[in-house]
């Protein structure tokens, strides 16, 4: 089955997250320098605000 998703056409199974591998539905994640990622935590994560209580992995750190 074929999506369409970053302006390119792809399987089903090839539209993955970079980081995580998560497979993703066209329109439902997020791009970043033309590479798809799942909004979270991925994206959020990596290129998302920074700093306590932005929602970033960094936000879940006890100090």
């Amino acid at each position: 089955e074929r999506v369409t998703s970053l302006g390119k056409d792809w399987h089903r199974p090839c539209l993955k997250c970079e980081k995580c591998g998560k497979t993703l539905t066209s329109g439902g994640h997020a791009e970043h320098e033309g590479k798809p990622y799942c909004n979270h935590p991925c994206y959020a994560a990596m290129f998302g605000p920074k700093g306590f209580g932005r929602g970033g992995a960094e936000s879940h750190t006890f100090k």
